[in-house]
Order: structure tokens, then C-alpha cells, then sequence
């Protein structure tokens, strides 16, 4: 009997794991690939998600890291440059590929005592009499677990055999990202732009060692040709950042962006959704990394006080916290994120917004801090008091 099974071994299972073997519980992380492995993403870290990675222990000092100071957003003919914000956050991002993060985290988790089985698929829940679950099922027989955190992605094979399928009325996007050689490596700003499509857009991240990070997100289109998409948008980037067929040291590959919680409930008994498996992807922005390590620090949290509580009944009482603690921190941001997915679809709110919004850099500021969800928590300035508010009076589902 293991206190907890960890399905999955990206960002969310491996902090999740990784805080729950620092509290001296017994955890057992099954992944069904070998490190190292491949990950689509953007590898763009923003100061929340640093500040997660801070937490967790992790050297951010070291080589492999490059610094990032703010956005770029590029539109219309127009750009506007916004700096990450300083406060209670750090004050600079970071990127990393992914095939490097997520080693890293796991390595990480594992070095807090945690157990790593690779090459481990998990074929289902197990379940008790109650219809509980009790452990997981694996082609070499059973494991048993206190509770089973599932971390296994967008697919969540592990939600959906318990009939936890991501809820039609939220959006589920796409996003696709290519490698290559180019002398815009060491931009320290993460490169945005508006305009490649509709509830869409473009982005180059500098990676620091000769590389960039390129690709296209669709917020709202998951079905979009979206290798052509970035074919015909690179041909509009200046010729000398070498964005092309012969800079290119990796294939396009694509992943699906399942966002504003678009999977839930978060908690059943005996199981745990944490990350791209609860469809915790900010649905304006794309980014998932800084809300899966968020949630696997507020998982942790939930594992711990309700493991040690006495009876069932007050673990269970525990455990049903964990929908309500992630609403809290984020449902009023996944909200909005949601209704300004909706209106951009629409070609004409896109380019109105994005031409009115870059040539008033103002108000554009404080709509993207707020919408990106990249204020200071504990800011007074303007933007942060603002977003504080709307995310507390915005209904949350």
C-alpha cells in the first residue's frame, strides 16, 4: 500500500509528488515514457511560474536557463513592450525546453524521496466495492494507493475511464511549435504576435543557445490546419531571423490546449485531477505550466491535511476542498479568459481589438496583465487591484 500513485510525470506530477515526499508521505510516480522525453509547449515561464519552480527548490541560477524581462505584442503594424511586473513575484521569467523541465522536476521529486517507474502505462483505475478508487491497474497487476493523483494529461485515460470527459461548454484549443537556429535567440522578451488568425496567435521564444521557440495557438479551433497556419505566418517574419526550412532542428509537432478547468469534477473519491488532466490551461493566453504547478502545490497542500486526518469521513471532508481552493485561486481569471476566447473568434473583434488595443498602450497593458493573469498578488498598483477585484466578483464555474 503506497500513500499515493502519481499518473504522469510532467510539471503537474512531479511538483505534486515531489511536495508530497518532501511531508515525508510515501509516493509512487508511474510514467508511461523514459526520460528524456519530448513535450509540445511554448517553454515560456512567466514570473508566477518561477515562482512555483522557486518553491519547489529549483536552482533557477544555474546553466539551462535563459531570463526573459517581459512581452513583446506585435499587431497591426503596431508593438507594445510589457514588463514582467515586480512585487511579491519574481521580476523576470525564464525559458526551458521541455524535454530539459520536466526531467529536471521529476529528478527533483525523486531526489525527495519519491519513487519514478518509467515505461509504466497505467491501463485504468482500481475501484472498491463503494466505487472508490483504491489504486491503479498496470500491464504488471496492481497497485494500491491511499488516493491517485491523476497528472496524465490533456487525454486523461485515467479521468475518462471513470467518466470524467472535458465538458463541451469549454474551449479546448491547439497549439503547435517548431525548433529553430536563429540569431533572435537571446531576445529577452517573449515575442507575441495578434494577428496570425482569429482567437489565435503567434509567438518566437528566445531559448538562449542559438535556438528559438516558435509556433501558433488557437484558443477556440482545436480541428485547424494549424501546420499550414504556421507555414503561411512565418512567411510574413523578417527574413533575417532565419525562420525557415533549413534553420529548422526539429519537426512541427502539435498538442491540445484543454482549458478553463474544462475537465471536472477536480476530486472524486480516492482521485485527484492536477494540470492539463483538470483542463487547468488559461484560456486567453495559453499557458498551462504556472497553473499545473499551482495546483500541485495546492494538491499537496489538500493530500497532506487530509491523509492525516483520523476517520474517513474527515479525510473525505478534506479532500472535497481541492475543487474549491482551485476556484478560488484561479476561476475568476479561467472565467474571463473564457468570455474574451469567445469574442475574438470573431475576425472583426480581433482586428478591432488588436488595432485599437496596441495604439492605446495604456489601457492594452492593463488588459493583458489582467487577461494573462500576470499581476502582482499582492500588488497596489492599478492593474493588480483591478484584476484582484474582477477575479473576486466574476461568477465561477
Amino acid at each position: 500500500m503506497t500513500d499515493v500513485i502519481v499518473v504522469g510525470a510532467g510539471p503537474a506530477g512531479s511538483a505534486v509528488a515531489c511536495h508530497l515526499a518532501r511531508s515525508g508521505l510515501d509516493v509512487l510516480i508511474l510514467e508511461k515514457t523514459a526520460f528524456p522525453r519530448e513535450k509540445v509547449c511554448g517553454d515560456g515561464l512567466t514570473p508566477r511560474a518561477v515562482q512555483e519552480l522557486v518553491t519547489l527548490g529549483v536552482d533557477v541560477e544555474e546553466p539551462g536557463w535563459f531570463r526573459t524581462s517581459g512581452l513583446r505584442l506585435v499587431g497591426a503594424g503596431r508593438r507594445l513592450e510589457i514588463p514582467w511586473p515586480d512585487g511579491s513575484l519574481p521580476s523576470y521569467g525564464l525559458t526551458r525546453t521541455r524535454r530539459d523541465l520536466d526531467e529536471l522536476l521529476v529528478r527533483r521529486a525523486v531526489k525527495a524521496g519519491a519513487t519514478l517507474q518509467e515505461g509504466t502505462k497505467v491501463t485504468g483505475p482500481l475501484l472498491n466495492r463503494a466505487g472508490q478508487v483504491v489504486g491503479v491497474t498496470t500491464a504488471a497487476g496492481e497497485q494500491h494507493a491511499r488516493l491517485v493523483v491523476a497528472a496524465d494529461g490533456a487525454s486523461s485515460r485515467l479521468s475518462v475511464a471513470l467518466g470524467l470527459y472535458p465538458r463541451r461548454d469549454r474551449p479546448i484549443g491547439v497549439a503547435a511549435r517548431r525548433y529553430y537556429r536563429s540569431p533572435r535567440h537571446d531576445d529577452d522578451l517573449l515575442g507575441v504576435w495578434l494577428d496570425p488568425a482569429p482567437a489565435g496567435y503567434g509567438w518566437v521564444f528566445g531559448m538562449g543557445d542559438g535556438t528559438c521557440n516558435v509556433g501558433v495557438a488557437l484558443l477556440r479551433t482545436p480541428h485547424a490546419d494549424y501546420r499550414r497556419l504556421l507555414s503561411r505566418w512565418l512567411t510574413t517574419l523578417p527574413p533575417e531571423w532565419g525562420l525557415t526550412e533549413e534553420n529548422a532542428t526539429t519537426p512541427v509537432r502539435g498538442a491540445a490546449l484543454p482549458m478553463g478547468f474544462s475537465r471536472q469534477p477536480h476530486y472524486v473519491p480516492g482521485l485527484v485531477l492536477v494540470g492539463d488532466s483538470g483542463g487547468m490551461v488559461n484560456p486567453s493566453s495559453g499557458e498551462g505550466i504556472a497553473y499545473a504547478l499551482e495546483a500541485a502545490r495546492l494538491a499537496a497542500e489538500t493530500i497532506e491535511t487530509a491523509l492525516a486526518r483520523p476517520t474517513a469521513g474527515q479525510r473525505e471532508r478534506a479532500f472535497q476542498r481541492y475543487p474549491a481552493a482551485l476556484k478560488t485561486a484561479n476561476g475568476g481569471h479561467f472565467t474571463l479568459g473564457r468570455a474574451f476566447a469567445r469574442a475574438v473568434e470573431h475576425p472583426h473583434v480581433m482586428r478591432l481589438a488588436t488595432r485599437h488595443g496596441l495604439s492605446h498602450p495604456a489601457l492594452m497593458r492593463v488588459a493583458i496583465k489582467i487577461l494573462g493573469n500576470i499581476t502582482d498578488p499582492g500588488g497596489h498598483r492599478a492593474p493588480d487591484r483591478l484584476a484582484a477585484a474582477l477575479s473576486k466578483i466574476t461568477p465561477v464555474s
